[in-house]
């Protein structure tokens, strides 16, 4: 089992996903288990494979702070065919990750998110057409009022890609209300890094925003171009695919106790 997870798990510390779709060639194992459960372990639950609790590729228990958690990595193992996808199991590729890769690195993964407070999706407007620029507003505005309103984090804004410097006081201010929990940001790097955005996995984290509304407004400039100029195939299927690691990271983040 060790050996399956070996690339798709433990390649990154900052990036819990990333690693699993650079192997998305990874050869297959057979299954080797009949059933997998859920068990009790200090510090939350486990998941057994004939009764024997999963390890990350490094040989440490994954242990999940959330019941339900645990009952999701359990089914994934559980819907496995003759041979296993790792790429099919997103929640263990994360729970692995999170075990083996962020636990002892949160400063990095902390510090990782929060470079995105520098050169947030958010801050960089369409100047034209109007139709555009309302839509970023109507999807955008609202996120950063609640920064300025409930953390005090007053961003700039720019029309185009010019780099705008943010205001330091505004980028500790957002720092702040990062989680420090390893499940809860390795859930937030994850968000950031597949929406462009930090602002928007912070507001999901606290419940500002939903999923759906999270993902709409990682996507209103691609939305729009696909209105005028139609879809183009190949974005339309690397975008699926992110959309099943964001569903997954962002099932974990609400399963969370610290969430909300």
């Amino acid at each position: 089992m060790r050996e399956l997870f070996d690339e798709v798990a433990g390649q990154s510390a900052v990036d819990p996903m990333e690693s699993a779709r650079r192997s998305s060639r990874a050869v297959q194992r057979r299954r080797f288990y009949a059933d997998a459960g859920v068990g009790e372990a200090e510090g939350g639950f486990t998941v057994t494979l004939d009764g024997k609790p999963i390890k990350t590729p490094s040989g440490l228990t994954v242990i999940v702070p959330a019941r339900s958690l645990a009952e999701t990595i359990a089914a994934e193992w559980n819907a496995q065919g003759e041979f296993i996808d790792p790429l099919t199991m997103p929640v263990t590729r994360f729970a692995n990750s999170v075990v083996q890769g962020v636990v002892e690195n949160l400063a990095a993964v902390s510090d990782d998110v929060a470079k995105y407070f520098g050169s947030d999706l958010l801050f960089y407007r369409a100047g034209h057409p109007e139709g555009l620029v309302a839509r970023e507003a109507a999807h955008w505005d609202p996120i950063l009022f609640w920064a300025a309103k409930t953390l005090g984090a007053h961003f700039m804004l720019a029309e185009g890609v010019m780099h705008v410097r943010q205001p330091e006081s505004a980028i500790a201010a957002a720092r702040g209300a990062l989680p420090a929990d390893p499940w809860a940001i390795a859930a937030l790097h994850v968000i950031t890094a597949l929406t462009g955005s930090a602002l928007l996995a912070l507001a999901l984290f606290h419940g500002v925003i939903d999923p759906d509304q999270a993902w709409a407004a990682a996507h209103v400039d691609e939305d729009w171009n696909a209105e005028k100029w139609g879809v183009d195939e190949e974005m339309a299927a690397r975008r699926a695919a992110k959309l099943v690691d964001f569903n997954a990271v962002a099932a974990v983040l609400k399963a969370l106790p610290q969430a909300g």
